[in-house]
């Protein structure tokens, strides 16, 4: 079995917007930026996210951008803004969903999604 060497990417979220920042931690924790990728190997690295709090949402997403949960029951639909969400959750939550949803549905996900780290 060979070893992966992991590396910690630190990347800064002041001034990037949700969607840009997302995509590059996704594409770090899934590991695509190596030689070494292979779609059914978890070859990523650990991810440090700083200055969450100054990451900036463009366009009407604050009032426009919709989360759904769905309780099981029928009929218990439930959805929340962008800003109704952010109040809730905080800024952590937000990116960590948008970047889960750019991740692969597997059983990878849960292991890369735990090499991220916000500060």
């Amino acid at each position: 079995m060979e070893n992966i060497v992991r590396k910690i990417i630190s990347i800064d979220a002041d001034g990037k917007s949700l969607g840009r920042l997302a995509a590059e931690v996704a594409v770090s924790l899934r590991g695509k930026n190596k030689p070494s990728y292979v779609p059914y190997k978890d070859v990523g690295d650990t991810v440090v996210v700083k200055n969450i709090d100054k990451m900036k949402f463009t366009g009407d997403k604050m009032e426009g951008k919709e989360y759904f949960h769905f309780t099981g029951y029928l009929g218990n639909l439930k959805k929340m803004t962008l800003k109704e969400y952010l109040i809730k959750r905080g800024p952590r939550e937000v990116l960590r969903t948008a970047i889960m949803g750019m991740l692969q549905k597997n059983k990878l996900r849960d292991k890369q999604i735990k090499r991220l780290r916000f500060e």
